[in-house]
This record gives structure tokens, C-alpha cells and sequence, in this order.
């Protein structure tokens, strides 16, 4: 057993209030591993923790007790079970295959089977071991929960988190909502049985079971909701409940005590400090309830602006934790408003915006068919068990949100009404959501730059086009939830889901899986000599960090521009600065250029990590040249073409993982090269179905840049990159210095009828002069109408008339031809 005075020692050179904090902990663990505290109260020591006044008359026992929680919460907890026969009936009409689901899941509970993260079917038994991992077979002893190691003991634990989430009790909402459908006292008696061997084989503060206080708090909040949902039931007694209530106060110091505000000031300290305020508003008979309410409510105020940036993405930059603290701060408004709680109004203002804020940022991060991008760590688990059975389909929360909220572009994102919603807002919110007018978010592509996700859209249809670009940092402390993903795309072509980030897999399972699934070649973006823009360290960190830079983001109707860079190969001994930048074409295409500037010899890889079930084939033309097509028969799919020199095409499997826990292989495609000084890499991502032409993408010559032609829907585009600082690119047709120049010709046109311009101050067409500025200019984008050429720079709108005069000899004439 550690010596408390040792412990203290390192936390020299910290702060008065984080010492007396660190120090107040060390020493309660002592206390508690040596048996002065801790222990689970007597009877006599159990009335001494109670409030008597509630009580009146009555008098304190098992069945008084039993009695007064459930008066006390009437009001105070969820308005659903005040209107379990609505919400059940409900319930059967949302969706009776899910109806079916939760019954099949909970019979399979009454036997020891459990679905948990992405393991199916883990058998545990009738009579199961809370310690028990089934996964690698292991039993954690039973010692006091300061002697585990949270991060690593691996050898001795198994992953924590299956055994963790076991823990957490969330299988008690499956078992309580299976009961009400059914009446079944067989749920009840499963749910009895798990709670008394639960506390039989975990005395406060010995085994795994309490080492981490957010699980602790997890299990805590799934206690309660179990209390509401068997409350009627004669299996679930006043002597059960009576210890489970003593086990709840332990469980209330135990959060208290250990407090993450200083070890994992993230997702654990808002988890919580949501339990707290959950015990304390739930639990208001004991004379400490009211300390636990404040001091939860005060930890998830204060955590607002620290955890939540200014665009409401969360802090850790992760799209699973989002989720988690999204799912927190909901649940917190409700149970805030139930309770009665007056708080100023600019503090009710401020949660109300930031968690509208981190709603925004879900709605529009999903992607056409729903789903969310895994964007760094996935966790796999929920705050409330039940809902899609897509693991990374985030709705549920979008549907909370247009009912709370009364937004409608809440309701377009989610659909239908979740499940989620009629178990936190009652059977009210079946009218609420109906009756809300349903509208279309105000913007299609959207930025969100203190985060630096960056999206683009065609629309909201379910067969629009979308990609997403990452341009921030790693997540704020440690940067543990984060990936090595900084300028990675993800892609849904015509609303398929394509290019896909890997997941998570595992936190403690394999080192090398886990360092395997954070690095940049596990993402869809550039890899320099086979190593990451951010250097994995240990399980939740790093030894390098990439600090990413934005360049420019433009979103117009017709065209969005995205560049950014970030310094992660600086640190290689031929360092390479990367810089991506991609411009969408909307309702056609992407055209996106890498370069990595760099005096030195490198070996070069772009990823393209494709979805679960794709099937992408490398593909060589007429002409000798190679590309990708992902194009299903009767499906739409994707047409990649990458130039670069010295590179080809390698076709392979990588792991994937959709949930935590669960592993597949997915295709992986890679366009790798070599190279000595600065390389360049034009990519073209063309959206396709089989019943349209094939797309062709070949280069022209071009002095003073590059030039490429794009056959595609019937068009001949001609895209062209100018590498002459500032000097005009000349062709027969049109001189222009924007470094980005995109044109369109019809098919029997001479003339081309649409262009799109990207940082430039001239363009001269047929000796006409269109734009002439004296400051580079954003943007220009031109449309012409018979001999009209109507303009919009990112300054001004005008049109002009174009000489009638026609040039024979046309530059994209002339590279058709060739």
C-alpha cells in the first residue's frame, strides 16, 4: 500500500486549490484502503445520513422510505413514467420491430447473453462474476479500487470497458422497458437478482468496479431509472430498495470525493457532475442531497464554455464525445426544469445556446444517409441504452433538441421521432415534434473554424453529395480523444457513404492497434515516409503534435473552396509541409490538390479508406492511365483520378471499425510515390452511376501551370492550377491569373457558359477585358448567357457583353483533340 506523503510529494509545483484538492483524494483512499471510511452504513448510521422532516409522523423504515422516493420524484423525474401506459402504447406505435428488439434483448439478459459495444452475444452466465471479461477471460481481483491502474493493467483486467460497461447497469433499462410491455415478472426478478449480486460482490471502494468515478456516476443514474421503471412491481421490494439507497450514498460520496476536475477534466467530470446532480435531486431525503445537487449543477455551468467552443463543438474533438456531452447537458436541462432550480436568467440563456450550438454542430455534420463521421475516439457507449441500432446514427438527440427547442431544422435532421425523445420529454412530445413545421437547415456547407471542420453539401436531399475536411488540432488536454486526422476527408457520393474514417477499435486491447487506428495512414489524407502528422505516445497521448492552419473557406451556391495546411512532417529529417486544398463543384464534383514543399527525397502515400461493403477496383484506361471506380450496378458510386509523378495505385485491406470493440477489414485504396524537392498531387473525385457515360480525366500542357480536362455528364470542364505567382496564364481564349480556374463547355457549344475563379486579380476573355482588380480577389464566378457574361466577384456583381468574334482555336478544343 502507497504511502500518502509519497503521493503528495509529486504533486509539488501545482496550485494551492489543485494540491488541497489531489491531496484531500490521496488521503480518503487511504482511509478508506486501511477501513477507517467507506464502509457501507449500518441501520443506526443509515437514519443519522436522512433528513427526518419529510418523513413527518411516519417514521424512517424500509417501507416509509420505499414509499417517500417515490412521492418525492413524482414531480421531480421524468415526466414518462407519470404516463407509462401513453408511453408504452407509444412506444408500440414508433416502432414495433424495435418493440421486438427490446424484448429479444431483454430475454436474452434473463439468461447472461449481452450485446456490449461491438461484441455480440457475451455470455456471462445466470450467475455471472461482475469482474469477469469475457473477451480475454479474465477475473480482476478484488482489491481496493486505488490499486488498478485505470490506463493500463491490461494483463490483469482485460479491456476495462467491456467490464465497465457491464457495470454500468444501462441492460436495467432494457429489463424495465421489456417489463412494462409485458408484465413479465420475470424482468423484474432478472433485474433483483443482478442488483443483489451486484452488491453483494462490490463492497464500496473494492474492485474494478469503482475505480473510475464516471462509471460509477453512470450506474448511479441507470439505479434510479430502474427504481421508476419496476416501481409497481411485488418483485421489487422495500428491503432491495432500502440497500440499494445505502449503496447510492456511498456511490454519491464516492463521485464527490473523487472528482475528475483535475485527472480527466473532459466528458468524466461533466458525467459526473450530471450523477451528482441526478443523486441529489432524486435522493433529496438525505441531509447531503442538496450539496450534490449544487455542487453537480455549479461543475456543468462552469464546464460550458471551458468544454464547449465558441461553434459548439466539443473541446476533445471528438463526434462520439460530442454525443456524450450533448446527451448530458439535455438531460441536465430536464431534470433542472423538473426540479424547480431558479437560477439568473443569462445563465438559463447560456445553456439553452451552447447546447443548441452543439446540436447545430450535429445536424450538420451528418452525413446524407444520417450517419455521423467517427471523428476521433469512439467510446462506444450511451447515456440512455436505447435508440437506433446504428452506432453512429446520432439523430436521437437532433429529435430531443426540435422538441425542447421547438426547431424545425431539428426535425428535418432527425426524421422521426426517437424513442430517446418519448422516455425524456414524455408522451407530449409525440404532439410537440408532429406539430412542428419541418424546414430545411439555412445553409447547405458550413464552417466550423474554432473546431476546423469544414463541410460541404450539395443540400439536404438523401442523394445530395457531402464531404467533410479536417483542419483542427488535436483536442484540447492531452489530446487523448483525438486522431492524427488533420487534413482527412470524409465522403458520401449521391448520399452514399464512401471514404469513411476507421474508427476506434480499442483503447487497451493492443497497443499497436491502438496507435494503428490514430495514425494518418488510418485516415484518408496525405502520409509522409509511413509516419503520422501527430507521433502516437501513450495510450491517451502524444510525443508530437500537428498545428494545422487555415487558409481560406469560401461556400457559395455554386462552388465551395477549402484550403489548409499543417506542420506535422516538419519534424522528419526531409521535412514536408502538406497542404490541401479541394474545390467543390456542387451537384458535380471535387478537385482536390496536395503538395507537400520540401528540399528533400520522401516516399509519399494518399489514403482513400473505403466504407464496409464497397467494392473498389483500380481500373486502367485506353490511354495506359489508372483510376479507382467504386460504381455499383444500379447504385451510385465514385470515379477517383489522381496525377502525381512517380506513383500508382496499391489496392489492399485495412482494419475498420464501426464500434468500439468490433473489427473488420474494408477496402483501402493508395496512390503512393516518390519523390526529391516539392510534390504535387491532383485528385479528382467524380460521383457516377453506371447508367451515365464513364467519366475521363487526362492532362494538357500548359505553360506556367496545369490543365486538365474533365469529361463528365455530357460536359468538357477544363480545370487549371497557375503556379506563376501572380503572372497570367495565356491561352487562346482567355488570360486569367487566378491561381484556381475552373470552366464549363456543353457539348456543341464553342464557347465555355460557366466559370468558377479562386484568388486572382484579372481574367481576360477574347481580348475583353472582365476583371481587373487591384487586391487579389476571393472569388469570381461568371455565367454566360448568348454573348452576356454575367459576373459576382467576393467584391462586386456586373455583367458585360463579349465581343461577337469566336476563336478558332481554343486550348480545351484543342486537348479534346489530342
Amino acid at each position: 500500500m502507497a504511502n500518502p506523503i509519497d503521493k503528495i510529494k509529486k504533486l509539488k509545483g501545482r496550485g494551492w486549490t489543485e494540491l488541497r484538492t489531489r491531496g484531500g483524494q490521496v488521503f480518503s483512499a487511504y482511509k478508506e484502503q486501511i477501513g477507517l471510511s467507506g464502509q457501507l452504513p449500518t441501520d443506526e448510521e443509515f437514519i443519522q445520513l436522512l433528513d427526518t422532516s419529510p418523513f413527518g409522523d411516519l417514521g424512517i423504515t424500509k417501507d416509509t422510505l420505499f414509499i417517500k422516493f417515490f412521492e418525492l420524484s413524482e414531480t421531480k423525474f421524468f415526466s414518462s413514467f407519470r404516463q407509462k401506459e401513453k408511453i408504452i402504447e407509444m412506444l408500440r406505435r414508433l416502432d414495433n420491430r424495435a418493440v421486438g428488439q427490446i424484448l429479444e434483448k431483454a430475454e436474452k439478459i434473463t439468461e447472461g447473453k449481452f450485446d456490449l459495444l461491438g461484441y455480440q452475444n457475451l455470455d456471462f452466465g445466470v450467475g455471472f462474476d461482475w469482474h469477469y471479461e469475457p473477451v480475454s477471460g479474465k477475473h480482476s481481483p478484488l482489491k481496493h479500487w486505488k490499486q488498478f491502474n485505470e490506463f493500463d493493467d491490461a494483463a490483469e483486467t482485460g479491456d476495462k470497458k467491456i467490464v465497465w460497461e457491464l457495470n454500468r447497469h444501462q441492460h436495467f433499462f432494457t429489463l424495465g422497458t421489456a417489463y412494462l410491455l409485458t408484465k413479465d415478472e420475470i424482468f423484474t426478478k432478472t433485474f433483483v437478482r443482478h442488483l443483489d449480486s451486484w452488491m453483494e460482490q462490490n463492497p464500496p471502494g473494492f474492485g474494478i468496479n469503482w475505480v473510475s468515478s464516471l462509471e460509477v456516476a453512470f450506474r448511479a443514474m441507470s439505479w434510479l431509472w430502474a427504481f421508476h421503471f419496476f416501481k409497481d412491481s411485488e418483485n421489487f421490494t422495500a428491503e432491495v430498495f432500502e440497500k440499494a439507497v445505502k449503496f447510492l450514498h456511498v456511490h454519491a460520496r464516492h463521485i464527490e470525493k473523487y472528482l475528475s476536475t483535475y485527472y480527466s477534466p473532459n466528458t468524466n467530470l461533466t458525467g459526473e457532475a450530471l450523477g451528482l446532480y441526478y443523486l441529489g435531486t432524486q435522493l433529496s431525503f438525505f441531509n447531503r442531497a442538496e450539496h450534490w445537487r449544487k455542487t453537480g449543477a455549479d461543475i456543468l455551468f462552469a464546464e460550458l464554455d471551458r468544454q464547449i467552443l465558441p461553434d459548439g463543438v466539443f473541446f476533445e474533438q471528438s463526434t462520439w464525445f460530442q454525443r456524450y456531452t450533448i446527451d448530458f447537458y439535455l438531460q441536465f436541462l430536464i431534470l433542472k426544469a423538473l426540479s424547480g432550480d431558479e437560477i439568473a436568467p443569462e445563465l438559463q440563456k447560456k445553456l439553452e445556446s451552447k447546447i443548441q450550438k452543439m446540436l447545430d454542430f450535429m445536424m450538420y455534420v451528418a452525413r446524407p444517409d444520417g450517419t455521423t463521421p467517427l471523428i476521433g475516439d469512439d467510446d462506444g457507449g450511451h447515456t440512455l441504452p436505447n435508440g437506433s441500432s446504428e452506432s453512429n446514427d446520432f439523430r436521437a438527440v437532433l429529435s430531443t433538441g426540435a422538441v425542447l427547442f421547438g426547431r424545425g431544422d431539428y426535425k428535418f435532421a432527425a426524421g422521426d421521432l426517437a424513442e430517446e425523445t418519448l422516455w425524456l420529454s414524455g408522451a407530449e412530445s409525440v404532439h410537440e415534434f408532429a406539430n412542428l413545421e419541418s424546414r430545411q437547415p439555412e445553409e447547405s456547407s458550413k464552417s466550423f473554424a474554432d473546431a476546423g471542420y469544414f463541410i460541404m453539401r450539395d443540400g439536404w436531399a438523401e442523394t445530395d453529395n457531402y464531404l467533410l475536411v479536417d483542419c483542427g488540432n488535436l483536442g484540447a488536454l492531452s489530446g487523448g480523444h483525438s486522431h492524427a486526422d488533420t487534413l482527412a476527408i470524409d465522403l458520401a457520393a449521391d448520399g452514399r457513404t464512401l471514404l469513411v474514417d476507421p474508427g476506434t477499435f480499442t483503447f487497451h486491447e493492443s497497443k499497436e492497434l491502438r496507435d494503428y487506428f490514430r495514425t494518418s495512414a488510418a485516415h484518408n489524407t496525405l502520409s509522409v515516409n509511413n509516419q503520422s502528422s501527430s507521433e502516437p505516445g501513450g495510450t491517451f497521448g502524444w510525443k508530437t503534435r500537428a498545428q494545422a492552419k487555415l487558409h481560406s473557406w469560401i461556400a457559395e451556391n455554386r462552388f465551395d473552396f477549402f484550403e489548409g495546411s499543417h506542420d506535422g512532417y516538419n519534424r522528419l529529417s526531409s521535412s514536408a509541409a502538406h497542404t490541401r486544398s479541394i474545390l467543390f463543384l456542387k451537384n458535380d464534383y471535387w478537385i482536390m490538390r496536395d503538395y507537400a514543399e520540401t528540399r528533400g527525397a520522401n516516399d509519399y502515400a494518399l489514403n482513400f479508406h473505403f466504407n464496409a461493403g464497397t467494392q473498389p477496383k483500380i481500373e486502367k484506361a485506353e490511354n495506359g492511365s489508372f483510376s479507382v471506380g467504386e460504381i455499383p450496378e444500379n447504385e451510385a458510386g465514385l470515379k477517383l483520378f489522381i496525377f502525381g509523378d512517380n506513383g500508382g495505385w496499391q489496392e489492399k485491406e485495412s482494419p475498420f471499425s464501426p464500434r468500439y470493440g468490433k473489427r473488420i477489414n474494408a477496402p483501402c485504396l493508395q496512390f503512393e510515390s516518390k519523390g526529391i524537392g516539392s510534390q504535387e498531387f491532383f485528385t479528382f473525385l467524380l460521383p457516377h452511376d453506371s447508367a451515365a457515360s464513364a467519366p475521363e480525366v487526362f492532362e494538357t500542357n500548359l505553360s506556367g501551370g496545369r490543365a486538365f480536362v474533365i469529361k463528365y455528364r455530357g460536359y468538357s470542364d477544363l480545370f487549371i492550377f497557375a503556379d506563376n505567382d501572380g503572372n497570367p496564364i495565356r491561352t487562346e481564349f482567355f488570360d486569367a491569373n487566378f491561381r484556381f480556374l475552373w470552366a464549363r463547355l456543353s457539348e456543341g457549344e464553342t464557347l465555355p457558359e460557366e466559370f468558377v475563379m479562386i484568388d486572382g486579380t484579372s481574367f481576360v476573355m477574347n481580348g475583353r477585358e472582365i476583371i481587373n482588380h487591384s487586391q487579389n480577389l476571393k472569388f469570381a464566378v461568371a455565367r454566360r448567357l448568348g454573348n452576356r457574361l454575367n459576373v459576382r466577384t467576393s467584391e462586386s456583381v456586373f455583367s458585360v457583353s463579349l465581343p461577337q468574334k469566336r476563336s478558332s482555336v481554343f486550348v480545351l478544343k484543342n486537348a479534346l483533340q489530342s
